[in-house]
């Protein structure tokens, strides 16, 4: 849910008192129209406030922690779960992984990519899912079981859904947030090296099947974009 432009104009005038909108605009790479429409409309993107926070050097979840919404980001950060880590791995860091592993004395894989990658957020998800996950955030946000599923596969996740789902799950509040790719891991308080280290804990055994898994995932979902493109094709082919 996007921030009330009341409490959110209260939060900009105690981080930049004496700078004008123009001025916030400018250092934080935001349009003034895009600053204007949301204050007009009441409701300012969280996005925002990540933006004009990095721009004054000030730690995004630090702040969003300060309004109400965000209650759950306040006190010392939760580290992340060893397989919260591991989600978020790029599939082809782990099949890179899956390589060196396989073959000893292969040329070092390189740095890790970064945050985050095309199946963040659903990896996220199924990483800390116990199999009632999914009904338990429905039934406490209101969310339809096919909504909650549309944001997964479009790698999408509103903030405080995400929020919700953490809390569901009994995981820290952040790793909702940078599956989506709203905070850094470095924002959220994540070990610099966490993921590269739940990534070397893991037995070759473990990253093979997982690697299986992510494969067998994305298949799915790029022969279902095949088949949309054949009936897109089709349609047109039909109306000449």
């Amino acid at each position: 849910m996007p921030l009330p432009s009341k409490a959110f104009q209260r939060w900009l005038h105690g981080v930049a008192p004496h700078a004008s909108t123009a001025d916030v605009c400018r250092v934080s790479g935001i349009k003034r129209t895009t600053l204007a429409q949301q204050l007009v409309r009441g409701k300012v993107a969280e996005s925002t406030l990540v933006s004009i926070s990095r721009a004054y050097n000030l730690n995004p979840v630090a702040e969003l922690a300060t309004f109400d919404l965000y209650a759950d980001l306040r006190g010392d950060p939760v580290p992340p779960t060893p397989a919260e880590l591991v989600s978020q791995v790029a599939t082809t860091d782990l099949l890179r992984a899956v390589v060196e592993r396989s073959e000893p004395g292969q040329a070092p894989t390189p740095s890790l990519s970064d945050t985050p990658h095309p199946t963040a957020v659903r990896n996220w998800v199924e990483a800390i899912d116990d199999g009632e996950l999914r009904h338990r955030v429905s039934e406490t946000t209101g969310i339809a079981p096919q909504n909650f599923s549309a944001h997964l596969t479009a790698n999408r996740l509103p903030p405080e859904l995400a929020i919700a789902t953490s809390r569901a799950a009994g995981v820290g509040p952040a790793g909702g947030l940078v599956a989506g790719g709203l905070i850094t891991e470095a924002e959220a308080g994540w070990a610099p090296n966490g993921r590269q280290e739940a990534l070397n804990r893991m037995t070759l055994g473990e990253l093979v099947t997982l690697a299986g898994e992510r494969l067998q995932a994305l298949g799915k979902s790029l022969r279902r974009q095949e088949q949309d493109h054949e009936r897109t094709e089709r349609i047109w082919e039909n109306l000449g």
